[in-house]
């Protein structure tokens, strides 16, 4: 009780701890103060990047799944599925989410560049609406400073760069997800590509693709026929290997002295010959060839075309029993022999979704893969078909993806990236390229069969039907040339009387 007229008694502190409490306060305002500063002027320099922090990559992350997932439920549910207002609808939704989807990407960069390429390259399983607007990030990628540069280098090999090149440029050549190119010279006068690592994309790799893979299972279970838990799986197999400079340049050295036969190769029919090579004879494929990492230019002396294939981070090497079936598959398309096309894509873990696995391999309608895929090119019909039929066929595609060999994922990538490159130089799907494809086959075959027997009289008959092969195959394409540039028809009539089995 207080009496009436007199004040309520004050909370007071002992001096001392009045002194003390006035001294934290003061402490704590400036050291708030200090940290604010020191957060804006790392920031404004690049030495803090909000990227750095778990929190926000995560965050972001599960913000544009929860509004892309969103959109999908309740923006469909009103219109009757299959109508032609669905359609359109959907159309729309596709675009939104699609740049929703890189703009995370670009945002938090590194390993969601690089997922985000693969799939603008997945034109047999994503609409085109999402595989046209991933595309850009080809040519999106982050930049270090020439700061984090120093300090990659610093830390890797332990000199500065001025005790290792006499000259080093500050502006990168070409800049990639996960590396960029600089050009330099060393002490001894050669001139050199140095590729330095994002400082960040190590470190922050692994808890990337966890989240990936936390996200794809969420998004699965709002979506039952959502299967892209391969991807996820994929990607956490290579980008390790991506990662591994010392690798890749081991890869580098192997498939420049596995290809020293081709005289336009610095690593377009030639892109075509190469890859072939690669598959088919070698089983050792570079998986990565989207145009920022295939180069063509002219021999300064005699005007020739060139073709530089870079980067050599990712590989995929094949089994032999891979290797030898997917021979004999592509044999079997090219000649339009349909039992054995059934058999080898069985073989390949397609099962009874085997129509749909040779059109994918090929881009082409089941109609044309029937026909012959070497009889004529793609139309702008049949491609508007097949990314029609993508979209409709998706859950069957991913049931397909889940059951054939890890090897045959990075074989499709690689695929559907040669065939954009090719798109663009107007050789897609040449009569030409097919060939080139059969006689590496027939090769590789014929390798195969005289590697495991020891009779020579045996070798001798295998080569003579190789050479007969190949002869009947140089013959096709001369007849396909003969057709295109219509000669006279006696010509092309006396051509089918004398090889008729050939016709």
């Amino acid at each position: 009780m207080v009496a009436a007229g007199s004040r309520a008694p004050r909370l007071c502190f002992p001096r001392g701890s009045e002194n003390m409490a006035r001294k934290a306060l003061k402490l704590a305002s400036w050291t708030s103060m200090a940290l604010a500063a020191s957060g804006i002027y790392l920031y404004s320099n690049k030495y803090l990047d909000p990227n750095d922090f778990g929190a926000v990559r995560v965050g972001r992350a599960v913000a544009t799944t929860a509004v892309i997932s969103y959109d999908y439920l309740t923006s469909l549910k009103s219109v009757p599925y299959g109508s032609e207002e669905y359609l359109q609808l959907r159309s729309k939704v596709h675009l939104r989410s699609a740049r929703r989807l890189c703009e995370l990407c670009c945002a938090n960069r590194g390993t969601f560049i690089k997922v985000g390429q693969h799939l603008g390259a997945l034109d047999y399983l994503l609409p085109e609406e999402y595989t046209s607007t991933l595309k850009v990030l080809h040519s999106q990628a982050p930049q270090s400073s020439m700061q984090e540069v120093r300090q990659v280098i610093r830390e890797d090999l332990g000199k500065e760069i001025h005790d290792l090149f006499q000259s080093f440029d500050d502006t990168p050549l070409g800049t990639a997800s996960l590396a960029q190119v600089h050009k330099a010279v060393l002490h001894d006068g050669r001139t050199v590509a140095v590729k330095v690592q994002h400082p960040k994309v190590r470190a922050q790799s692994s808890k990337d693709i966890l989240l990936m893979e936390v996200l794809v299972l969420a998004v699965k279970q709002l979506f039952p026929e959502f299967e892209f838990m391969w991807l996820v799986d994929e990607a956490k197999k290579n980008l390790p290997l991506e990662l591994d400079f010392l690798k890749e340049g081991r890869n580098a050295e192997k498939v420049s002295q596995m290809l020293k036969h081709f005289d336009f190769l610095k690593i377009s029919r030639y892109l075509g010959k190469i890859y072939s090579e690669m598959i088919f004879v070698n089983g050792f494929v570079h998986c990565d060839p989207h145009p920022g990492n295939v180069l063509v230019r002219k021999h300064r002396g005699t005007g020739k075309a060139e073709i530089v294939l870079l980067d050599h981070g990712l590989y995929q090497v094949l089994t032999e029993e891979f290797r030898l079936n997917y021979c004999h598959l592509w044999q079997s398309l090219i000649w339009t022999d349909m039992e054995r096309v059934k058999e080898y894509s069985q073989r390949l873990g397609a099962g009874d979704l085997y129509p749909l696995f040779a059109c994918m391999l090929t881009a082409r309608s089941w109609d044309s893969v029937n026909r012959g895929i070497s009889q004529a090119p793609i139309t702008a019909t049949e491609d508007l078909e097949i990314r029609n039929n993508a979209a409709n066929y998706l859950p069957q595609i991913s049931q397909l993806l889940n059951h054939v060999p890890r090897q045959m994922l990075l074989i499709l990538k690689t695929n559907d990236l040669l065939r954009g490159i090719e798109a663009a130089l107007g050789t897609r799907a040449s009569a030409s390229s097919f060939l080139n494809m059969s006689r590496c086959c027939v090769r590789a075959l014929a390798e195969h069969k005289k590697k495991n027997t020891g009779s020579f009289f045996r070798r001798t008959q295998i080569s003579f039907s190789e050479a007969f092969s190949l002869w009947q195959i140089n013959l096709h394409e001369l007849i396909l040339c003969v057709k295109g540039l219509k000669l006279a028809d006696r010509v092309l009539a006396l051509l089918c009387w004398l090889f008729p089995a050939v016709l």
